[in-house]
């Protein structure tokens, strides 16, 4: 049997306990470069730790569809996690809050194409998912020694719908 999720459009509102959403809507916060440039300052809370240190990567995911088959979730316990896309399509975002060491609350968001976002530390959450093409990400985490990931899989799969 697999259980049903329905996405929702992605809003900081609704995305606050799990991370921010990183846009550039409304006024930017200052004006720089010779007034030429806005910039939309400080839109996450970047988290690395102790014993780590911010690290810059590039991702390459492979396009998926809805419905999508939800088998696994995972989360980073010594940092945040941003995904910024570096195309202008949609993605999927799901997220769930902890519950004594198990994923709780499933949530699933679709950006609007121009939003990125950053997971808090701790959040459980699914695997790059765009949903149109090919997708390449610059990924913010925690670069250390220790590990930083952990996974669960479902023993009932969800089957994550588009919105009605």
């Amino acid at each position: 049997m697999t259980q049903i999720l329905t996405t929702a459009p992605l809003t900081a509102q609704a995305f606050a306990p799990f991370g921010d959403v990183l846009d550039a809507t409304g006024a930017p916060d200052k004006l720089i470069n010779q007034g030429l440039c806005g910039r939309f300052h400080d839109r996450a809370r970047l988290d690395f730790g102790a014993d780590g240190r911010a690290g810059i990567s590039i991702f390459d995911a492979q396009p998926r569809a809805l419905p999508y088959r939800l088998e696994m979730v995972e989360r980073h316990p010594e940092g945040s996690q941003a995904f910024i896309p570096m195309h202008d399509a949609p993605f999927l975002v799901i997220v769930a809050q902890d519950m004594s060491g198990q994923p709780e609350s499933l949530r699933a968001f679709l950006t609007d194409g121009s939003q990125a976002i950053n997971f808090h530390r701790n959040i459980w959450h699914g695997v790059l998912t765009p949903l149109s093409k090919p997708g390449r990400f610059a990924v913010i985490d925690r670069i250390g020694a220790t590990p930083n990931l952990e996974e669960h899989w479902f023993s009932t799969p969800w089957e994550v719908r588009g919105p009605v």
